[in-house]
Order: structure tokens, then C-alpha cells, then sequence
């Protein structure tokens, strides 16, 4: 089943002492929900989990729970390269009400197959929710193979891949296929995945929900977004999803360190392209 079409990686909106900004996340939630998402994902890597205190990555996980536009679906990131941490995470998100769990795969610390096998058995036991596993080794290093998903997926509670490895976009037995490339959010679709776990979509998600409700239109619409896809990923995620947001009149407030404000040269780029689908027009100048 599955969680819905377009989950947003919801951005950390802070305040101007980089401290969460929890109205300006939740007023982000709804306007989201107005402009095609199903649901978020909170607390990833979009959402700067990395610098958030554990009890600020709760205190989010809980906000976005109470304050849910009606029908949302929450899925809290709760992974790391620490297996008995992510189970406490896992545990408390599945408490404060999460629908499901994101789970990245171990970083840095690079454990071998039958180590990535406990580890998502441990995490997996841990809550009664369905699990995402999350495949993104241009950043943690390592890649699950399909063949090794289709392993994981024989584990109670591991329902779905968030894949980020455009060489491994295929269906899964046992597993519901997320795109986490906004590039490959048409093909997913193509392929009869459920959708995208999208950054995309926090500025162009009425396009995005027309290429699940138009299938007709999806290549067109797909071909008139690849821009925006190329130009939100100029620097790290999410410096330039959140300089849009800004531009756009949202309050996302700036990022934590180690990440920085966007260059100039990059957000002049931002700016024509948003400006080319029209998302400036009616913004207060």
C-alpha cells in the first residue's frame, strides 16, 4: 500500500537565532498539503537532522504529528550509522505517532552485508510501522544492491525503498519503490513505483501532482521541470530548496553549520528559473 504519491522532504525551517521555527514548519505543512504533497518526510537530510539536537529531531517529529494537515502522512528519518540510536529514535517517533519510518543506510562506519542485515533487523523490531530503507550511497558510501533489498524486504515491518541510486531504479519484490531523485520521479511513476520522496516539491508541487493525476501530460510536464530539478541541487541539500522557499516568501530562515548560505552567482540561477515557471509572479517584491 502505499503512503502516497508525493511525500516532501520537508525543509528545518529556523528563526533568525537558528533555532526551529516550529509555526513557520507548521504553516509550511499546510501550504505544502495545499500544493500537491501526501505527506512528508521530517527530519532527513533536507531537513538538516544532522545538526539537530536529539530532542529538537523529536520536538519535530512531534510537531509535524499534532499539527498534520488532515490525511498527511508523517514519516520521521530516524537513521544513522548507530544502530542502537536509530532504535531509540525509531521507537520514540513510532510513540509520537509517526505513520512511518525513514531509515538511511549506515554511513562512514561502512559495516559488511550481514551487518547491514542486523542492523535493519534490530531497527525493524523496533516499531510496528511500515520502514523505508533509504539507498543514497553518493553520500554514505555504500550501496544496497536490489538483490540485498530483496533480502531486506523478506524482514516483518520493511515495506519500501526511498532509492537515490538512478542505476538501481528498478521494482523490488516485497517492496514499494520511492524515487529519491526528483529527475526520476516520472520513470518511477513509468515503472509503477508509488512515487517520490521529493525536495522538488516544496516549490513545484501542483506540477508534480498533475504528473500522478495526468499520466497523459507526464513526460511533457517532467521535460518543463527538469531545470528546476538540476538548479535545486547547485550546491548541498537543501541550501538552494531553502533559498527558494525564501525567495518565494516563505519563512526557512537560514542553515545550520556546517552548511551556508547559497552563493550569489547560484541564486541569481535560482531566480531566473523559478522566474521562467512563473512562481515569482504574484510574490511581494
Amino acid at each position: 500500500m502505499s503512503l502516497g504519491a508525493i511525500l516532501t522532504a520537508i525543509v528545518t525551517p529556523f528563526d533568525e537565532n537558528l533555532d526551529v521555527d516550529e509555526q513557520a514548519f507548521v504553516d509550511l505543512m499546510h501550504h505544502l498539503v495545499a500544493h500537491g504533497s501526501d505527506g512528508f518526510v521530517v527530519c532527513g537530510t533536507t531537513g538538516e537532522a544532522p545538526t539537530l539536537r536529539s530532542e529538537e529531531h523529536l520536538r519535530v517529529v512531534e510537531l509535524a504529528c499534532r499539527n498534520r494537515p488532515e490525511g498527511a502522512v508523517i514519516v520521521a528519518g530516524t537513521g544513522s550509522n548507530n544502530t542502537g540510536h536509530s532504535v531509540h529514535m525509531t521507537e520514540r517517533a513510532t510513540e509520537l505517532g509517526a505513520d512511518a519510518i525513514l531509515s538511511v543506510t549506515p554511513y562512514y562506519n561502512k559495516p559488511n552485508r550481514r551487518g547491514l542485515v542486523a542492523h535493519y533487523r534490530e531497527i525493524a523490531a523496533a516499531t510496528d510501522k511500515p520502514v523505508i530503507l533509504y539507498n543514497i550511497p553518493s553520500r554514505v558510501v555504500i550501496d544496497l544492491p536490489n538483490e540485498l533489498l530483496a533480502e531486506l524486504a523478506q524482514i516483518e515491518h520493511i515495506d519500501y525503498v526511498k532509492q537515490s541510486n538512478n542505476d538501481n531504479l528498478a521494482l523490488v519484490d516485497g517492496l514499494g519503490l520511492y524515487t529519491g531523485n526528483d529527475e526520476t520521479f516520472a520513470r518511477t511513476l513509468d515503472l509503477g513505483g508509488c512515487g517520490g520522496i521529493s525536495v522538488a516539491s516544496h516549490v513545484v508541487g501542483d506540477q508534480m501532482r498533475r504528473m500522478v493525476d495526468e499520466p497523459e501530460h507526464r513526460a511533457e510536464i517532467d521535460a518543463s521541470l527538469q531545470e528546476i530539478y538540476r538548479v535545486l541541487f547547485l550546491d548541498s541539500n537543501p541550501i538552494l530548496v531553502k533559498a527558494a522557499l525564501n525567495l518565494l516568501g516563505h519563512r526557512a530562515g537560514g542553515l545550520r553549520l556546517p552548511l551556508v548560505p547559497a552563493e550569489e552567482a547560484d541564486v541569481a540561477v535560482l531566480r531566473a528559473a523559478l522566474e521562467r515557471l512563473g512562481l515569482l509572479d504574484n510574490v511581494p517584491a
